[in-house]
């Protein structure tokens, strides 16, 4: 504490499996005067569960802004708050950024309870490679926007790692076979700690179809990881006459686009052209 201030502590809580909920967790939820939950109606079966009684108040995305100052004042008074998401370790891809930036500048103490983190135990279980890894949380919604988003990861040597909806989950699948290639090996972690847990590893190409052709694997929460680009081996070297004309062809023009008309032109492969554009653009961002 400080200044006489209570603690904001940021409590894990379970992604499926309620067992996986830490003895620290629940007595930190017990003690504090306040939870802070992002849907109060989800919560409530979990706080029964463990026997907390702690009242509880909505925290999300739609009332932060006018939420964030009343949390503030509460723990300056000495009340100690407790954040919880929906499920897993709360501010991945959940609300509460604004309330912990806020708690640093006015100089009140912020304690993590680690716990369960859906990004975390699928990357755990993936066998893709864990040394380095880049979070990226949910792709837009829309088919333009995704790709774009997708684009932007697509030179990144590290394993990716999204989350994404049930009902998207084919079409975000196949924009990554477009973006990423086919080839790229990937794995769809779905729920996870949950009875019909599911983890999968195969080429983005073969997990589009398979995802597609069973609508049980459509169902529920997803984690999808990326294997990170290959450091490039030699292959086609790009001249820069052909480089200056796929600068300007992209100006205009997709990616995909420019690099299938460079191809007829030059020869060269239009895969190995549009990988250089997608490496020239994420340079430079």
């Amino acid at each position: 504490m400080s200044n006489g201030a209570g603690t904001i502590y940021l409590v894990a809580t379970p992604i499926g499996n309620l067992e996986d909920m830490t003895p620290r967790g629940t007595r930190i939820l017990a003690e504090v005067d306040l939870i802070a939950a992002e849907d109060t109606r989800h919560s409530a079966p979990l706080l029964k569960h463990l026997g907390v009684r702690t009242p509880m108040v909505a925290y999300h995305e739609h009332n932060e802004d006018q939420k964030t100052p009343e949390l503030i004042e509460q723990v300056q008074a000495g009340k100690n708050i407790a954040l919880i998401s929906d499920a897993g370790t709360p501010l991945l891809s959940d609300p509460g950024f604004r309330l912990v930036a806020a708690a640093h500048q006015a100089g009140i103490v912020v304690s993590p309870v680690p716990g369960p983190c859906a990004a975390i135990a699928a990357l755990s279980a993936s066998g893709l490679a864990t040394n380095e890894f880049l979070f990226a949380g949910f792709p837009p919604p829309k088919q333009g926007a995704r790709q774009h988003f997708f684009e932007r990861y697509a030179a990144y040597p590290q394993t990716l790692i999204f989350y994404e909806s049930a009902h998207r989950i084919v079409d975000s699948i196949a924009d990554m076979a477009a973006v990423f290639g086919g080839d790229r090996m990937a794995v769809v972690a779905r729920e996870l700690t949950k009875k019909f847990e599911t983890i999968q590893q195969d080429p983005l190409a073969e997990l589009r179809r398979w995802v597609a052709d069973d609508p049980n694997q459509q169902k529920g929460e997803f984690v999808v990881l990326v294997r990170g680009r290959a450091a490039p081996t030699g292959g086609e070297t790009i001249d820069p006459d052909t480089e200056k004309l796929l600068r300007l062809l992209a100006a205009e023009l997709p990616p995909k686009k420019a690099a299938a008309i460079v191809a007829q032109v030059s020869g060269l492969g239009k895969n190995r052209l549009y990988q250089w554009l997608i490496e020239e653009r994420s340079g430079k961002e």
